[in-house]
C-alpha cells in the first residue's frame, strides 16, 4: 500500500511539474512572438492606451457634471413644490378661520363667495403639487443612482491610469499579453495532457481493439513447409561452420572463433534493404568464410554487454522459411553459393494492417541458419492439434514474439486487462496464432525505451520500426 501512495504521489508530482512547464513554455513562447511581432514596443502601447482611458475619463467627467445638474434641478423643483403645499396649507387654513357662523347668516355673501372661490383654487394648486411629489422622488432616486455609478466608473478608470502611468517591464507586459490571448488555448492544452492519454487508451481498448480482435486472421502462406529446428538457447552459443558456410554476424555478439577462417567487414546485411540493415543493426557486420574443405570450424557468439541476453540457433532446411522481425537476427549463416534469401511480403489491403500498423513481414528463406538474440532466453512454441480441441491457438505478449512460421494464422487480439495496457506493463494487442507451425518468442519482453513513460521521440521511432516491420 505505502509502495502503490508513493509511486501516485510521484506521478501526481510528475503530472504538476510536466503542467506547469507547459504552462512556462507555451507563455513564454507566445510572448516572445509578441515582442519579436510588435515592433512599436510597449511604450508606446502603454501611451496608446493612457491617451484612451483619458478620453474615456472625459466623458464620464462630463456625464458626471450631467447628472449633477439634472440632479439639482430636481431637488430645487422638489422644493418648489414642497413650498407651494406650505402655502397653499397657510391660505385654507386663514380662510377656513374666516368661516364662523356669525359671517354666514350676518356677513357680506360677496365676499363669502371670493373666499371660497379663492379656496377652490388653491385646493387646485395643493393637488398639482403634491402629484408632482411622487415623480420628483422616483426621478430623484434614479439621478442619484445614476450619478453614483458614473463616480463608480469614474474611480475604476482612474485606477486603470494609475496602473498603466507606473512604469512596466517589457518582460511583465509582453507576458501578460500572453496570458490575455492564449490562456484558453493553455488551458485546453492541459486539459489534453492530462485527461487525454486516458481518454485514448479507454478508446483504445474498448473501441478499436474489439474490432480488431473480430477481424479476419493473416495467413502468409497456404502451404504446411517443414518446421524449422530450434536449439536451445544460451548464454553463448557454439556455431559450426562446414565448408563453404559464411557467418554474418554483429561485431558485438562475436565471442571467439577459431583461426582459419577468412575475415572481412560485411557493411550491411542485404544492400536490397539498406533502411532495414541499418535500423536494425544489420550493419558493419563480421563476415566469416570457411574456404578449407574437409575442415569445420567453430565461433562462439555471446552478447557481453547484456548478462540477460541468450541466443539460439534456427535452422531452415531448403523449402522452409521463417518470419522474422529482423531487430532479433545477431546474424546468419548461409552456404557460400546461396545468397540469402529476404522476402518483403507486404500486406497493405487489409484493414487491421491501418490500425495496428503492421504493414510489412520479413520472411527468411532457406537453405539458412539463424542466430536469434532474446531477453533471457528464446522459446518455441510447436502448435500441434491437441485432443478435444478443433485447432490449436495460442496467444503471446506481441512485444514478446520474434518471429512463426508463414503457415500459421496471425491476428493481433486485445490484451487480457486494461490496466495493464493503461499503465504500460503491456502493449495494446496480444499476438494469437492458430494452426499447425511454430513461433518464436523471448521468455521475457521487453518494449524498448519507447515503451517507457517520457520517452516520447524513442516511441516515434519504434512506432516507425513497427509500421516496417523491423
Amino acid at each position: 500500500m505505502y509502495l502503490l501512495l508513493t509511486k501516485l504521489v510521484a506521478w501526481l508530482v510528475e503530472k504538476l511539474g510536466v503542467a506547469v512547464l507547459i504552462v512556462v513554455l507555451a507563455l513564454g513562447a507566445y510572448a516572445l512572438w509578441l515582442f519579436v511581432r510588435d515592433q512599436q514596443g510597449a511604450d508606446q502601447q502603454r501611451i496608446e492606451s493612457l491617451a484612451r482611458l483619458v478620453r474615456e475619463r472625459d466623458a464620464l467627467l462630463e456625464l458626471k457634471a450631467q447628472i449633477a445638474t439634472r440632479l439639482q434641478g430636481l431637488k430645487a423643483d422638489l422644493a418648489v413644490q414642497q413650498e407651494r403645499i406650505e402655502r397653499a396649507e397657510r391660505v385654507l387654513n386663514a380662510l377656513k378661520e374666516l368661516e364662523s357662523w356669525w359671517d354666514r347668516l350676518f356677513g357680506n355673501t360677496e365676499q363669502q363667495k371670493a373666499n371660497r372661490e379663492q379656496a377652490a383654487r388653491v385646493e387646485r394648486l395643493k393637488a398639482e403639487a403634491v402629484g408632482r411629489l411622487p415623480e420628483l422622488e422616483r426621478l430623484l432616486t434614479h439621478t442619484s443612482w445614476e450619478l453614483e455609478g458614473a463616480q463608480g466608473s469614474l474611480a475604476r478608470l482612474e485606477s486603470e491610469m494609475e496602473r498603466v502611468r507606473k512604469t512596466q517591464s517589457m518582460v511583465a507586459h509582453y507576458v501578460r499579453a500572453a496570458w490575455d490571448r492564449s490562456k484558453g488555448y493553455i488551458a485546453l492544452a492541459l486539459g489534453l495532457y492530462l485527461f487525454g492519454p486516458s481518454v485514448w487508451k479507454v478508446f483504445l481498448f474498448y473501441v478499436i481493439a474489439p474490432l480488431v480482435g473480430r477481424g479476419r486472421p493473416l495467413r502468409l502462406s497456404d502451404v504446411t513447409a517443414a518446421i524449422p529446428a530450434v536449439g536451445a538457447s544460451h548464454v553463448s552459443v557454439d556455431v559450426p561452420l562446414w565448408p563453404g558456410e559464411v557467418l554474418r554476424v554483429k561485431e558485438k555478439f562475436l565471442q571467439a572463433s577459431d583461426e582459419g577462417l577468412g575475415r572481412r567487414t560485411r557493411f550491411l546485411l542485404d544492400w536490397k534493404i539498406p533502411f532495414t540493415s541499418l535500423a536494425c543493426g544489420l550493419a558493419e557486420l563480421v563476415e566469416m568464410k570457411n574456404g578449407t574443405a574437409g575442415a569445420e570450424y567453430r565461433v562462439t557468439l555471446s552478447n557481453a554487454d547484456d548478462p540477460h541476453m541468450e541466443l539460439s540457433v534456427v535452422q531452415i532446411p531448403a523449402g522452409s522459411s521463417l518470419i522474422l522481425r529482423p531487430r532479433f537476427l545477431a546474424g546468419v549463416v548461409t552456404p557460400l553459393e546461396e545468397p540469402l534469401r529476404i522476402a518483403r511480403r507486404w500486406v497493405l489491403g487489409r484493414w487491421l494492417s491501418w490500425v495496428t500498423l503492421q504493414f510489412r513481414f520479413f520472411e527468411f528463406k532457406g537453405p539458412c541458419r539463424l542466430v536469434v538474440a532474446g531477453t533471457r532466453g528464446i522459446r518455441a512454441e510447436n502448435l500441434a492439434d491437441r485432443e478435444g480441441q478443433a485447432r490449436a491457438a495460442r496467444r503471446t505478449n506481441q512485444d514478446a514474439t520474434i518471429g512463426f512460421t508463414p503457415s500459421l494464422e496471425y491476428l493481433p487480439v486485445r490484451a487480457e486487462t486494461f490496466w495493464g495496457f493503461y499503465r504500460d506493463m503491456n502493449p495494446l494487442f496480444d499476438d494469437l496464432f492458430v494452426g499447425p507451425g511454430l513461433f518464436l518468442c523471448q521468455e521475457t519482453s521487453v518494449p524498448g525505451e519507447g515503451g517507457k513513460p517520457g520517452r516520447v521521440w524513442s516511441a516515434v521511432w519504434n512506432g516507425v520500426l513497427k509500421v516496417f516491420g523491423l
